[in-house]
């Protein structure tokens, strides 16, 4: 029976639309991986008996070992959530509830580990670099002396500008404060003196009989108490 034939030795038009694969193909490929796996395993082995760490082979396209322009900012994790596997939690291999490295497929529970591995032959190996720094020559030197310089010049511009800035709004600030005193101390003064001419205006108006409040407060509480006063008298 062919390929394309069915259960009743028909032409099976309506699965054409499907993707044919090459079996053969695939069958290679699943070769070659078995092969390479089997070499890594063995490659684990013996490093393990020659009492070495393992890693992985180089191949001729890696590059030598620069600098990370970019900060690792682990702050940004916090206060997130994450959705991992069920069984994430056992061990280091696969995603799982950490810090996550891509490039090895490793999870690590604090940013500590996570640096050092960021920092170890396993991970420069897996990202494509040789773990070898290139040698700086003294043209090198000389341009990032010059650098550096430029930066500093700059941070130091940057400060001057901000520092004026700070002054200027610092006086802004003063004066308002200033002028917030000037306005409750003016509301006080003003407070007193319509509180005065009350009185002033309630004893022309009624004499001096009327009991203005809190005016006559301490001789009530001497009356109430019995004293008449504090003054000694003369025999």
């Amino acid at each position: 029976m062919s390929k394309n034939g069915s259960a009743y030795g028909k032409a099976a038009g309506d699965t054409d639309f499907r993707k044919k694969y090459d079996l053969d193909e695939y069958a290679a490929k699943a070769k070659e991986r078995e092969a390479a796996e089997k070499e890594e395993r063995k490659a684990r082995w013996e490093a393990k008996q020659a009492g070495k760490k393992y890693y992985k082979p180089m191949d001729g396209s890696e590059t030598l070992t620069t600098a990370r322009n970019a900060t690792q900012d682990f702050s940004k994790m916090v206060g997130t959530t994450t959705l991992v596997p069920a069984g994430a939690g056992v061990g280091k291999r696969g995603r799982g509830a950490g810090f996550y490295c891509e490039a090895c497929d490793l999870t690590f529970k604090d940013s500590l580990q996570m640096l050092e591995h960021t920092n170890s032959m396993q991970h420069l190996r897996n990202i494509g670099q040789t773990g070898e720094v290139r040698k700086a020559t003294a043209e090198d030197v000389h341009k990032r002396i010059e650098l550096l310089w430029e930066r500093l010049q700059e941070r130091k511009r940057e400060e001057v500008v901000s520092l004026k800035e700070r002054l200027e709004v610092r006086k802004e600030e003063e004066e308002k404060e200033r002028e917030e005193k000037r306005r409750k101390r003016k509301e006080a003064e003003e407070r007193k003196r319509a509180e005065k001419e009350k009185e002033l205006k309630a004893k022309t108006d009624y004499g001096d009989d009327v009991r203005i409040e809190g005016e006559h407060d301490e001789d009530d509480m001497m009356a109430a108490m019995g004293f008449t006063g504090f003054g000694a008298t003369k025999k």
